[in-house]
């Protein structure tokens, strides 16, 4: 066995982080290294000795307890990003978990800022057991059957522990959460690539969130290949750090950003509403409500059971940002919700869909000069649309265009470039066995339009991505609306860079 995990996910350059390991076959060596549009070793060290620790039995709950195998300092030239940390042990098992390196401390490197999202991270970490879906390891094991492994899911986890590897650290050309071509006539559906999944005994959960070969990772090798500049920070850091957002001009979500704390949400408003931009390339965006405690070595996220888990206050409680509790849908920032999208060829999932946004309004800022015009497809032949999208409800006014209804928050001034239906599951009459995991129709119906009833979560179901963008306050928010935006970029697909080359140049992103 060998496994390891850092007592804090960022710092800046010239601070110290410790390093938790247990380890069988040691000594140990350590590489880290800048993962970017290439990978930059800045330290190795040999002769790592640390000590076998078993895992406690709640380590997924409470952590791991393993005493400090290692200090160490980040170089002052360890320029802001993500750092990928690889321990290999005598026998030649490797293991690996990573820190941010943020801008020097007082002194923004760029004005442009690129938030991890490590919440997110944390919410599907399965490690010792079971993370905020499932009881994993009784699922995979076939220990626990489905329904009872989710039901024994875990609202309180701890970040003193190892990732599980396959979302810390996926293996190039691992797969991407999508069909890559539709399904044939009466074909069995399938998710992604079953047969690598089996091979890799790969979980739900495990292609959802991480940085290596996954979204922010495209993101940033084609940021750097283009020569923009953009400092790094964590989900965490937005919320401790409540003015963090004041050195920026525009700050981007990439990767996946479904899990959003109070904090980290107020200060993306504070910021947008004073001028800043927001570029959210993602899809299932600041979904859940979260919080931390213990000064981050607790992390919270209750999810469906938010409010019979704990009792809180509410402004405290975890649940769907979306809840009427709340009185703060996620809509009100990201312009657009999951509530009213979904999934796209995977399963049963609109299994024959475009996998790209039908284009409407040409006439739109983020089009300039990307030869796109009314009807033609953006982003068919990536795939584009695929894994989880978020939408609005809309109709169509005099002009032909499609105009967004302001429900669940969506503001009234939303501008719809395009569309792309998609499905938050799949229907269970169509004659084959559903591959994905159900989202609760009838909590998404009450919250939004406050009927639960079979017909509205029939509704429900029918749902569409949407790229858009709207002003909000001073500023202005741009939404993908699609997970697979950053696959756009690292397939080089012309008409998709040339749109995020338009959001860079308007949300005030230089190249160095």
């Amino acid at each position: 066995m060998l496994a390891c995990y850092t007592d804090r996910l960022s710092l800046h350059s010239g601070e110290t982080f410790a390093l938790h390991i247990s380890v069988k076959n040691g000594p140990c060596r350590l590489e880290i290294a800048r993962v970017g549009k290439a990978r930059e070793i800045v330290h190795t060290q040999d002769g790592i000795v640390a000590g076998y620790h078993p895992a406690p039995e709640d380590a997924d709950r409470k952590g791991c307890g393993w005493p400090v195998a290692l200090e160490m300092t980040a170089g002052a030239d360890w320029r802001t990003g993500y750092y990928d940390i690889v321990l290999t042990d005598a026998a030649g098992e490797q293991t690996r978990h990573f820190v941010c390196i943020k801008p020097a401390k007082g002194k923004a490197g760029s004005k442009a800022v690129l938030v991890l999202a490590t919440n997110t991270y944390h919410s599907y970490n399965w490690w010792g057991g079971a993370n905020a879906y499932s009881n994993v390891t009784g699922l995979m094991t076939g220990k626990v059957p489905f329904d009872q492994a989710m039901d024994q899911a875990i609202g309180v986890s701890s970040t003193q522990r190892p990732f599980t590897q396959m979302i810390i650290a996926a293996p190039e050309g691992a797969p991407r959460l999508i069909n890559m071509r539709s399904r044939g006539f009466k074909e069995k559906p399938w998710t992604a690539d079953p047969d690598w999944m089996r091979k890799h005994r790969i979980s739900p959960y495990d292609g959802s969130a991480g940085f290596l070969n996954k979204w922010e990772h495209a993101f940033a090798a084609w940021t750097e290949e283009e020569g923009y500049a953009f400092d790094y920070v964590t989900d965490y850091d937005l919320d401790t750090d409540p003015d963090l957002l004041s050195a920026y001009t525009s700050a981007f979500f990439v990767g996946h950003s479904e899990y959003w704390s109070g904090n980290q949400r107020a200060q993306v408003e504070r910021f947008v509403d004073g001028g800043g931009y927001a570029a959210i390339l993602s899809g299932n965006t600041c979904f859940w409500k979260v919080r931390w405690e213990d000064d981050g070595k607790t992390y919270v996220c209750h999810k469906w059971k938010g409010f019979e888990a704990e009792d809180v206050p509410a402004e405290l409680a975890t649940h769907l940002w979306s809840h009427r509790a709340f009185k703060a849908p996620e809509a009100e920032i990201t312009g657009l919700s999951f509530n009213f999208g979904g999934y796209h060829r995977l399963g049963m999932c609109v299994s024959r869909g475009s996998a790209g946004f039908t284009i409407y309004n040409d006439k739109h800022w983020a089009l300039e000069g990307t030869d796109l015009f009314y009807g033609d497809i953006l982003g068919g032949d990536v795939p584009l649309i695929g894994y989880e999208s978020d939408g609005c409800q809309f109709e169509f006014g005099a002009d032909g265009l499609p105009k967004a209804i302001p429900l669940g928050g969506v503001p009234e001034n939303l501008e719809i470039i395009g569309i792309a239906p998609v499905t938050l599951g799949e229907d269970s009459s169509s004659g084959y066995a559903p591959m994905i995991p159900p989202e609760k129709l009838d909590v998404i119906a009450e919250v939004i339009h406050g009927d639960g009833s079979p017909a509205m979560q029939q509704r429900v179901l029918r749902g569409h991505a949407m790229l858009a963008s709207f002003r909000r306050g001073k500023g202005e928010v741009f939404n993908s609306g699609t997970t697979e935006w950053a696959h756009g970029l690292a397939a080089k697909d012309p008409f998709v860079e040339t749109i995020t080359r338009n959001v860079m140049k308007r949300f005030g992103v230089t190249t160095a």
